[in-house]
């Protein structure tokens, strides 16, 4: 995996293998966004299914 910054896609999983481990960018030239509710309603309701979990950073 490139670790280069996607300057338009901000996220603070650290978690996530995508993410840029110094800061709070995506490396993923795009992500998959979806949900896991048949009627969305609240940002907690929306999932980026682009997620992996981190191994280590």
């Amino acid at each position: 995996m490139e670790n280069r910054k996607n300057p338009n896609i901000r996220c603070t999983v650290g978690q996530c293998r995508h993410n840029l481990c110094t800061e709070n960018f995506c490396t993923l030239d795009q992500v998959r966004i979806g949900t896991h509710e048949a009627e969305p309603s609240v940002p907690e309701c929306v999932d980026c299914i682009s997620f992996e979990k981190r191994t280590s950073c």
